[in-house]
């Protein structure tokens, strides 16, 4: 792709290594075959493109399910890998705005007012793990979509594989935001205390970023760019906090 793209500022270089390339295959002996394939009437596409492997998969794909699985969890576990700053971004955005929660209702007791803040607090536990992450992957699937769609029709992953590697990948984050979270917020506020109810909020607080988590990807799939799915996201997510 590097060779055969015109750069800028290149042109006419570009121009002149693309035409030698493209004469030089001319004259191949490859050039020649595929000359004589198309004579005799038959699918060029057929003879020369890939195609699905005999024996390997009776569904037509290249390889096992597994093996895509393995692949497609490496591949996007390494993209995870690839961008660190972007984690430690996160994870101190969200202890930031967890201890700015838990400062404004530091303390609470349990009378009339306590508990009326109590719910308020409740509100922006969901409020925060639902926004912060459907806005996190929102983009991730409308960016991704020509190169899966591009993989789909060259048989080499499923819908299924692709999707859980994916988010298997990144759930590690997606269940330490909701820890940090929790844990700076739960003793700030003075929610019950002992280790039982705060693993029971844990995981309410863990499961809610996850729903969020996943129906940040239903938006993005089901968004044609990436501009419509930031403009989709919070109209369909309010009625549902509400």
């Amino acid at each position: 792709v590097q060779m055969l793209a015109i750069a800028p500022n290149k042109e006419s270089e570009c121009r002149d290594t693309i035409k030698k390339i493209c004469d030089s295959f001319a004259t191949s002996p490859i050039a020649r075959e595929v000359a004589e394939v198309a004579a005799t009437g038959k699918n060029v596409e057929e003879h020369y493109f890939l195609q699905p492997m005999e024996g390997v998969s009776r569904t037509g794909y290249r390889s096992s399910w597994w093996t895509q699985f393995y692949y497609v969890l490496w591949r996007s576990w390494l993209t995870v890998l690839k961008d660190p700053m972007l984690v430690k971004v996160r994870l101190l955005q969200t202890a930031m705005v967890a201890t700015l929660i838990g400062a404004i209702y530091f303390g609470q007791q349990l009378d009339q007012d306590g508990v009326m803040n109590i719910n308020g607090a409740l509100f922006l536990f969901l409020t925060n793990m639902t926004f912060q992450n459907v806005f996190a992957v929102i983009n991730v699937f409308s960016a991704d979509v020509p190169v899966f769609l591009r993989e789909k029709r060259s048989r080499l992953f499923r819908v299924d594989t692709y999707f859980l590697g994916k988010t298997i990948a990144e759930m590690p984050l997606f269940i330490a935001v909701p820890f940090v979270f929790t844990s700076i917020t739960y003793p700030m506020i003075g929610l019950k205390s002992g280790y039982v109810h705060y693993l029971i909020a844990l995981s309410v607080v863990t499961l809610v970023a996850n729903v969020a988590t996943s129906f940040g990807y239903l938006i993005s799939c089901a968004s044609s760019s990436i501009s419509m799915a930031l403009s989709v996201g919070p109209p369909v997510i309010i009625p549902f906090l509400i």
